[in-house]
C-alpha cells in the first residue's frame, strides 16, 4: 500500500462503530463483536470489508432495509442433534459477525474435545470477511474452514445468463505462524470481481476485465454500464465452488438464492446460511513423517519445497494480510483514507459521537 493513510487508534474506531450499531438498536455485545471484526479486517488491509461496508450492508439489507434481513438483539438457538461434534444453530437473523465469532469459538471447543467440530447456521445475516474467522482459529493453532451464501444472487452459473448464485466466498486458515510468521489464509469470493468493482470502473470510465460480467442478454461485456451480472472465476471451476455454498446451505435450511434480500415472499426463507469447521491438527496426524520430522516441521518442509526450485519470489495466501498487519502495528493503529475518515465522521454525527479530527490524526 503506497497510499497515505490516516491512523486511528483501534479503541477509538471500535468505540465509534459499536456506538453506530447500538444507535440502530443492536445490543452492546453484538455491536462490540461487529466492531472488533471490522477492526481486524482493516488491521489486515481488507478495506472492502471494513466497518463502512458492514454498516452500509446493514442499511441496504439488514435492520434498515424495507424487508429487514437482520434483527437486533436476536437470540441464537441450538437445534437438537444426535451428533456431539456437529451443531446446528438457528440465528433468527442475528447480526452475522456476532454469530460467526461465537460459532468459530464453539468449533474450537468441539475440536479440542473431538478432534473436529462443525457449526451450521440457518437464518443468518451476512458475516462480512470470512477470512477473519478462520485466521483467528489458525492463529490459535487450528485448521479452519467456512463458507456462506451471499446476500444477493448476482452471479450467473457457467454458460448461463441469469444470476442464480451469490459471490459465495470460501475461507481456509492453516496454523503456520511458527513456520512462516503468519497463518496461511486462503479466502476468496467465487466471482471474477465484485459488483462494487463494477461500480468503481463505471465511475472512472474504465472497461471491465475480460470475462467478468454479462449484460441483460447474458452476453459477456467489457462495458461496466452494460453489466448486470457477474461471472464465476475460472469458468466451470469457480462455478463449482460457488455451487458448493448453495448446496451446503440447502442441506442446512437455506432456500432459493434468487429471492434472498429481495421483496418479501410469503412463506419463504430469504436469509443466508453459514458453515464452519475446525480441525485440531493432532486429529490429522498419522504420526510417521519422513526424516523423523515432527508435524510442524513437515508442514514447514512442504512449504519450503513448494517455494523452492526458483519459486522463491512466489507469494503465499495470507502474506499480503500479514504485511498490512505489520504496517498497522508500526503505525500504532488502523489505517484509513481521507474519504473513509470523512464517512466515519458522517456516521459519528448521525449517532451523536465525537468525530475524528482529521488534522490531528497521524499519517502512515
Amino acid at each position: 500500500m503506497s497510499e497515505t493513510f490516516h491512523v486511528v487508534k483501534r479503541e477509538a474506531h471500535e468505540a465509534l462503530v459499536t456506538a453506530a450499531y447500538v444507535h440502530r438498536g443492536f445490543g452492546a455485545k453484538e455491536s462490540a463483536q461487529a466492531a472488533q471484526m471490522a477492526s481486524m479486517a482493516t488491521h489486515h488491509g481488507i478495506r472492502t470489508h471494513n466497518a463502512l461496508k458492514a454498516l452500509h450492508l446493514d442499511e441496504l439489507f439488514g435492520s434498515g432495509a424495507k424487508v429487514p434481513g437482520c434483527t437486533p438483539n436476536a437470540t441464537v438457538t441450538r437445534k437438537p442433534s444426535r451428533f456431539e461434534a456437529a451443531e446446528v444453530w438457528d440465528a433468527h437473523q442475528k447480526l452475522g459477525q456476532a454469530v460467526a465469532v461465537d460459532a468459530i469459538e464453539r468449533c474450537i471447543q468441539l475440536a479440542d474435545k473431538y478432534g473436529v467440530g462443525t457449526v451450521s447456521v440457518d437464518n443468518a445475516f451476512h458475516y462480512l470477511w470470512g477470512g477473519g474467522y478462520v485466521m483467528e482459529a489458525a492463529r490459535r493453532g487450528y485448521i479452519a474452514y467456512t463458507n456462506c451464501t451471499a446476500t444477493l444472487a448476482e452471479v450467473v452459473p457457467f454458460q448461463g445468463k441469469f444470476p442464480t448464485l451469490g459471490t459465495n466466498p470460501h475461507s481456509w486458515g492453516f496454523p503456520t505462524t511458527d513456520s512462516l510468521g503468519f497463518p496461511i489464509v486462503i479466502d476468496w469470493a467465487t466471482s471474477v470481481i465484485a459488483m462494487g468493482r463494477v461500480q468503481v470502473l463505471k465511475r472512472e470510465g474504465k472497461p471491465l476485465p475480460p470475462d467478468a460480467a454479462v449484460d441483460k442478454d447474458g452476453k459477456v461485456t467489457l462495458d461496466p454500464n452494460e453489466a448486470v451480472s457477474l461471472i464465476p472465476f475460472g469458468a466451470h471451476k469457480g462455478y463449482g465452488l460457488s455451487l458448493i455454498n448453495e448446496i451446503v446451505a440447502a442441506f442446512i435450511g437455506g432456500s432459493l438464492p434468487t429471492i434472498r434480500s429481495r421483496e418479501h415472499v410469503p412463506g419463504e426463507k430469504q436469509s443466508c446460511a453459514f458453515f464452519f469447521q475446525v480441525i485440531h491438527p493432532e486429529a490429522l496426524s498419522a504420526g510417521v513423517f519422513a526424516q523423523g520430522r515432527s508435524q510442524s516441521q513437515n508442514v514447514k518442509a512442504v512449504i519450503a519445497d513448494i517455494l523452492g526450485h526458483g519459486n522463491e519470489k512466489c507469494m503465499l495466501p495470507g502474506q499480503l494480510e500479514a504485511a498490512a498487519a505489520e504496517r498497522s502495528r508500526k503505525a500504532g493503529g488502523l489505517l484509513f483514507s481521507k474519504a473513509e475518515i470523512e464517512e466515519f465522521n458522517r456516521i459519528a454525527a448521525h449517532c451523536g459521537q465525537r468525530p475524528f479530527d482529521l488534522a490531528s490524526l497521524p499519517v502512515a
